[in-house]
């Protein structure tokens, strides 16, 4: 079997996260209690930033291991990532090898953080990949979705790349779900299926995500509903 990564690499990096973004900036965390105490999961994050990863490694109540494109494990950042237990995956083909490490994590009752909309971009949800129903549905772990919001609302003033120093980012953890219909069929026809209630799920929960922050230009909602 393929080795699987890390789970004490996974907490290593967890620490380092919490140092560097309660460091850099102002996390705000709600709904951190949703999260399943042990056994698989899947964190579903939205993706419209650099940050979202490390921030949802340093701020997230369990140790995750996320689905990290393999461009980003160059020169000694690649040992870096794949010491503090992370996968490295080629986005443009099937690749056997971070699908074996990967249901590996959630067998060994991990969590396994994925971009479901497979690159960074508007960070709305609005296109997810097949390939969030495949881990869901092979594994049987239920999806939380998580919302980053204001990582990418403008660039910081000394480090463009980082959102401001000292900023505000909310992260926003929404109630488990499965992925499948419970008959853990995976032919293409029930991936679609799947992926299509997943969809629907995180957008659901991104709304109201971003109504909970005040981040809809709507008045903001008690947030000790959800800490």
């Amino acid at each position: 079997m393929t080795d699987v990564p890390s789970a004490r690499g996974a907490e290593v990096g967890r620490r380092i996260g919490v140092g560097l973004m309660y460091g850099l900036f102002k996390p705000r965390v709600l709904g951190a209690w949703r999260v399943p105490a042990a056994g698989p999961v899947i964190f579903a994050v939205n993706h419209s930033h650099n940050v979202d990863g490390p921030m949802v490694m340093g701020v997230a109540p369990r140790p995750t291991h996320f689905l990290i494109k393999k461009e980003a494990f160059i020169g000694p950042l690649g040992p870096f990532l794949t010491g503090i237990g992370q996968l490295k995956v080629d986005r443009h083909s099937t690749d056997r090898t971070a699908i074996s490490r990967a249901l590996g994590v959630l067998e060994q009752g991990g969590v396994l953080g994925i971009f479901p909309e497979g690159t960074r971009g508007e960070g709305d949800f609005a296109s997810i990949r097949a390939g969030l129903a495949y881990f869901a549905v092979r594994s049987g772990a239920p999806i939380v979705p998580v919302a980053v919001l204001g990582s990418s609302d403008r660039p910081g003033r000394l480090v463009k790349a980082l959102p401001p120093l000292r900023s505000r980012v909310d992260v926003v953890f929404g109630d488990p779900f499965e992925a499948g219909d419970g008959s853990g069929r995976r032919t293409r026809k029930a991936l679609d299926e799947a992926t299509e209630r997943i969809q629907k799920q995180l957008t659901a929960h991104l709304e109201n995500a971003r109504r909970l922050t005040g981040r809809q230009g709507l008045p903001e909602a008690d947030p000790a509903t959800l800490e």
